[in-house]
């Protein structure tokens, strides 16, 4: 019987970290922010693997990512809630590794992501000040993110409620799930606005 895990997906700034911590204390799961396990694994933040990759930083980092990625759903001993980075489900390879876990995308209005991040003092390497360059980011990688199996939408919503409703879900996941199975179905009604 394999380990139970949840996958947060959405753009920078959207509450992924926040959320799932929050979700996996009241759970009592353990919690990994795969930005954070790819720093552990390569010795270097985020921002130092995109420029001392030079030219090549970005698909050096998402070849990070990616191996990143897979060591960790290969590895899954524990229940655990992850939080991926904001191009970790752009990436089809990765969407592909995470077929067999649930996956919510946390639904954020561009125009209060691109406030958040602005105010955030996470160095986030693919944030531009122009928000033309944000929104344009933003809706390159939407669609991917509505193909999540659950969509919550989380504008006016604070941590405690967001986690309320992913709870719902899971509870719902776990009844409809196979007899014996620890795992949980992928096969749950999507939810929120963006439909």
């Amino acid at each position: 019987m394999g380990a139970r895990a949840v996958f947060l997906v959405g753009f920078m700034a959207c509450g992924k970290t926040t959320v799932g911590r929050e979700l996996a204390q009241r759970l009592g799961w353990d919690f990994v922010d795969l930005d954070s396990y790819i720093e552990s694994r390569e010795r270097q933040t985020v921002p130092e693997i995109f420029r001392d990759r030079g030219e090549h930083g970005e698909h050096g980092f998402r070849a990070a990512e990616e191996s990143a990625l897979r060591d960790l759903t290969e590895s899954l001993r524990r229940d655990t809630v992850v939080a991926l980075g904001g191009g970790t489900f752009y990436q089809p390879r990765n969407r592909e590794l995470l077929l067999p876990w649930p996956s919510i995308f946390l639904d954020t209005p561009v125009e209060e992501l691109w406030q958040r991040s602005q105010e955030d003092a996470t160095k986030r390497p693919l944030r531009k000040d122009d928000p033309a360059e944000f929104r344009k980011l933003y809706d390159q990688r939407l669609p991917f993110y509505r193909q999540a199996t659950v969509t919550i939408v989380t504008s006016g919503n604070d941590p405690a409620s967001l986690c309320a409703e992913i709870e719902r879900n899971l509870q719902s996941w776990g009844k409809s799930g196979a007899a014996g199975s620890s795992q949980i179905s992928p096969a749950c009604p999507r939810t929120g606005e963006s439909e």
